[in-house]
């Protein structure tokens, strides 16, 4: 018996506060349970809920009564309410069409050396103006302007830049335009009318409009139809435009096969609506003519910080003319029967080389340089610089 008590009076000491302990936990547990639940019933948003979560969980089978979260709020690129939205940091390539579908605005500077065809198949300015100044087609409306037309250029140097802005209300579907301006300087002419020269050229260009749709929008993958329509606002007579409407249809495609590694690609045909007559006014050839082109550019993060990343891309991109004419003087003056050529079948590759610098989740710039690979060409060397805002 007395060591029965000794016993008692020795544990009962140690037994009372853990009885305690487990009553206030238990006690505390119930009153966390019932704050989480009124704090949802009340529709608090203090954050005291996330406060509160680990120990919430606690609480048996949640209430199924209670009132639900509003849905989740709109993500940067615009994304309607409950609609998640791929997590890909951007189109990376500078020259093929982005395939991503969002909201930005673009502002992009081309400059352009040596372009010695500048009318092949009206895809860069309208038919020369020559034909026009002799009486060979009075409706060629390319440079120079008018009948006392100074000199004709065959080699221009070009310089554009464009503001692009693009608006997705839906997460697969955009709309944009681009609004472009031009500058022409001849490099070399052949033989002028009236022993003039060809004074530089400056102005509005040919604005675009169109829309895409994504048939295919994921966290790694893009398959995007775009189309495009040309409005001829550029002066044609003074180099700046092609006189006519074109359409452009395009797939676009991205690719992410890892966190560093991308491709992106196009193919699609430019097509004029309307456009010049060809070598002889009275035929029924065009001297505008349809071009496919294709791209493909893989790109790969070479650094990627906190708010930083850097991804150098190899872009080429191709153009198959079609149909359609270009006017080749050759030093002959005034133009006549053989000085306008042929050009379906012309082939023009470029390589395109540069890198895109990201700067948090909405800006990023990007910087490139291009040369012709082939005899044929749009120009032999450009040079781009581009600013790109995601909202």
């Amino acid at each position: 018996m007395k060591r029965a008590a000794l016993f008692l009076a020795c544990f009962l000491p140690w037994a009372l506060p853990a009885q305690d302990n487990h009553s206030t936990a238990t006690t505390n547990q119930r009153e966390v349970a019932t704050a989480a639940q009124a704090n949802i019933s009340s529709g608090r948003d203090d954050g005291s809920s996330a406060e509160l979560g680990t120990e919430a969980d606690v609480a048996s089978t949640p209430n199924t009564n209670l009132p639900q979260q509003p849905n989740a709020k709109p993500s940067p690129s615009g994304a309607p309410r409950g609609e998640s939205t791929p997590k890909i940091p951007g189109s990376m390539v500078g020259y093929i069409d982005d395939p991503i579908v969002g909201s930005r605005i673009r502002i992009r500077f081309d400059a352009a050396f040596n372009d010695e065809f500048p009318d092949r198949a009206e895809f860069f300015y309208g038919k020369c103006g020559c034909y026009r100044a002799v009486g060979l087609d009075p409706h060629a409306p390319g440079p120079p302007p008018g009948s006392s037309a100074s000199a004709i250029p065959n080699n221009l140097n070009f310089q554009q830049l464009y503001l692009n802005a693009e608006y997705s209300p839906l997460r697969r579907f955009s709309l944009f335009t681009e609004v472009p301006v031009r500058w022409i300087q001849a490099q070399g002419t052949t033989t002028s009318i009236n022993g003039g020269t060809f004074p530089n050229q400056g102005g509005l260009g040919d604005v675009t409009a169109g829309f895409k749709l994504a048939a295919i929008a994921s966290e790694r993958d893009y398959v995007t139809f775009q189309f495009t329509g040309y409005f001829p606002s550029g002066d044609a007579s003074k180099g700046l435009g092609t006189n006519h409407f074109s359409i452009e249809p395009a797939l676009l495609l991205y690719h992410g096969f890892s966190s560093r590694w991308t491709l992106e690609a196009e193919v699609g045909d430019w097509h004029p609506i309307g456009g010049s007559a060809g070598e002889n006014p009275s035929s029924s050839e065009g001297f505008a003519g349809d071009v496919f082109f294709y791209g493909v550019g893989p790109s790969y993060k070479l650094y990627s910080g906190r708010r930083v990343g850097i991804a150098p891309v190899l872009e080429a991109v191709g153009w198959h003319v079609i149909s359609g004419f270009e006017t080749n003087l050759g030093g002959k003056f005034p133009p006549g029967v053989g000085v306008a050529s042929e050009v379906g079948g012309t082939n023009i590759v470029n390589i395109k080389i540069g890198a895109r610098i990201s700067i948090g989740f909405h800006n990023s710039f990007y910087i490139g340089y291009g040369h012709a690979v082939t005899n044929a060409d749009w120009y032999k060397q450009i040079a781009r610089v581009e600013y790109r805002y995601t909202f």
